[in-house]
């Protein structure tokens, strides 16, 4: 849900010299979202149908210049993977300098209710936004 929240946020602010992929630590490749995701995208405007899991390789750590992971457990296997210089906690980056934003992993809401994956949309959609944000000085057009 975080790579295409990301991807219309660019779109919507014009910056088209950002490129947003997704990839898994726990997945297996060429998987679909889960009915969950789906549903909670769609209620936003926004189609995971032709989304396919993709596990996390070291191609994928080389060519980013930033990876942002949901949990520590993620940003450990980052870690494990070489990308730790790259990598950080998504709700880490997205508060900068913020120390009344806890550092804090984002809910994963496989299996959970439509309301668990609702409401880990929205947490997603102000992260990315607020990561967006603090990249804006570096990268927007």
């Amino acid at each position: 849900m975080a790579g295409v929240i990301a991807r219309r946020m660019l779109e919507e602010w014009g910056w088209s010299n950002v490129e947003v992929r997704s990839a898994g630590v726990a997945t297996v490749n060429g998987g679909p979202a889960s009915e969950g995701a789906e549903r909670a995208a769609a209620r936003h405007g926004l189609d995971l149908s032709g989304h396919r899991s993709s596990v996390l390789t070291p191609v994928h750590l080389e060519w980013a210049d930033l990876v942002l992971t949901m949990s520590a457990g993620h940003l450990a296997k980052v870690h494990e993977a070489g990308g730790g210089a790259k990598a950080a906690l998504l709700s880490v980056f997205a508060a900068g300098e913020d120390p009344s934003r806890p550092a804090s992993s984002v809910p994963d809401p496989f299996g959970g209710s439509d309301a668990d994956y609702e409401a880990t949309f929205n947490l997603l959609e102000e992260l990315v936004e607020q990561a967006l944000h603090r990249l804006a000085p570096l990268i927007a057009p």
